[in-house]
């Protein structure tokens, strides 16, 4: 029985790209890139991919439809695992109307790294074949403009203290942590991060909100799941 590929994420696996429009309401919209690396995955091996993921969602999220295909789940199965973008952000309104509250992200380092271990246990148990992706680089200026739409700017710079590099920088702690959670599991993981920052302009690998990939930064973790793939003899 040919071993299936089950994959588990937010926007990104899902192959969502981000385009705006000022003359439209909502200014932002999003849709499914065409050439999305989950697809073209597909058709790299010849055999469907059972793509769970979701838009917007975060670990906790993840975990609940994780939970209800877990019966999906063989021994031998790949599944693919991408999460931390969302789980790293945080409530940027809240910030907006006051930047010196207390402002958690939509999940904490500490839940994070739990939930995640919950569900390569439960895949281990299984029988299945965790994979873990690590994440794309954001770009925190383009990020920041994003953010600042409709929001109180000087708010957002002042809980950022004046630097907005700081968004990139506290998203790299989640994707760190991937690379711990994989270590400390001794599972595999693909480095996608490093795809694009191959690139000096990496940022022209990414759509006008900063975070999602467009179509060539696609073509990149596209690449770099290729790469993995003939390294492991996946394919």
């Amino acid at each position: 029985m040919e071993k299936k590929i089950l994959a588990f994420g937010d926007s990104i696996m899902k192959g969502v790209v981000a385009e705006f429009n000022p003359s439209s309401n909502p200014a932002m919209k999003y849709g499914i890139c065409p050439g999305n690396f989950a697809d073209a995955c597909s058709k790299l091996f010849s055999r469907k991919i059972f793509n769970f993921a979701r838009f917007g969602s975060n670990i906790a999220a993840g975990k609940k439809y994780f939970d209800r295909n877990l019966d999906k789940i063989c021994p031998g199965d790949y599944v693919v695992l991408e999460f931390g973008g969302n789980d790293s952000n945080m409530d940027w309104k809240a910030i907006s109307e006051n930047a010196f509250a207390e402002h958690l992200p939509q999940t904490t380092l500490r839940d994070f790294r739990r939930i995640y271990n919950s569900i390569i246990d439960e895949i281990l148990e299984r029988g299945g074949i965790p994979v873990l992706m690590s994440l794309p680089p954001v770009d925190a200026y383009k990020f920041f403009d994003f953010i600042s739409i409709g929001n109180n700017v000087e708010n957002l710079k002042a809980y950022l203290c004046g630097r907005v590099q700081y968004i990139a920088d506290w998203h790299e702690k989640y994707n760190l942590e991937v690379f711990k959670i994989a270590a400390d599991k001794r599972v595999h993981v693909i480095d996608i991060t490093t795809a694009f920052l191959d690139h000096n302009n990496y940022t022209d690998y990414l759509c006008i909100d900063g975070m999602h990939p467009n179509e060539a930064g696609h073509q990149l973790i596209f690449g770099a799941v290729r790469d993995y793939c003939m390294a492991m003899g996946v394919c």
